[in-house]
């Protein structure tokens, strides 16, 4: 089983999707994830099963039609990070990891997610992504989204709203699973500990996983 998510400009679009059906790849949804970026960019969900060979040199060909860096070399040294990543953790609730420079969390949901007859774990993009990316003096631009069932997505809102974080796009990702999910985007730059209590209150609202301590 094979799913994630393809970054695209707009005219990169369809060509990928071709070359994806044309090698048995299916997609299962095309939208936002933020807003007023530059160059407008659209995620391409995609789902595949057979041989895992087949399917990575499928994707392969598509990325190859876009300008997505390919068989780049290893990454320099990653330099000192701005933010206190324990008491960003103690502030949210649940720890995570610095990867590219970004303060990296993943939060699985409590319940089984199934999707053609196989369970699918929270590590194929079933789990609430957040990430904190330091501006400056204590601040950080965050994204990522909310992994919930129908009845947590209004309450979930609220919450985000309530402590000055932006939603940005609210939409399913998968087609068939069980239970039904619905994934929501956000966006905020301010004051980092502020916005991780914020994302705490919010993460309140869903049926997650309890922190490991």
């Amino acid at each position: 089983m094979a799913m994630g998510d393809l970054v695209l400009t707009d005219d990169e679009i369809n060509p990928v999707i071709s070359a994806l059906q044309a090698g048995g790849v299916e997609q299962t949804a095309l939208h936002n994830h933020i807003v007023k970026g530059t160059p407008n960019t659209m995620y391409l969900h995609i789902n595949a099963h057979g041989r895992e060979g087949d399917i990575a040199k499928t994707i392969r060909r598509a990325l190859e039609m876009t300008k997505t860096p390919l068989d780049t070399a290893a990454s320099a040294p990653a330099a000192a990070f701005e933010l206190d990543t324990v008491a960003l953790a103690t502030s949210l609730g649940y720890a995570g990891r610095i990867n590219g420079g970004v303060y990296q969390v993943s939060v699985p949901r409590a319940e089984r997610i199934m999707e053609g007859g196989h369970e699918v774990p929270s590590s194929m993009g079933l789990g609430t992504a957040i990430n904190f990316q330091p501006t400056g003096g204590g601040k950080a631009a965050i994204t990522g989204d909310f992994v919930m069932i129908d009845t947590e997505v209004n309450p979930v809102i609220r919450a985000l709203r309530d402590n000055g974080i932006n939603v940005t796009a609210l939409h399913s990702h998968l087609i068939g699973e069980t239970p039904r999910l619905y994934f929501m985007h956000f966006w905020a730059n301010d004051d980092a500990m502020k916005l991780a209590r914020g994302l705490k209150a919010a993460l309140a609202k869903t049926n997650s996983a309890k922190p490991n301590r």
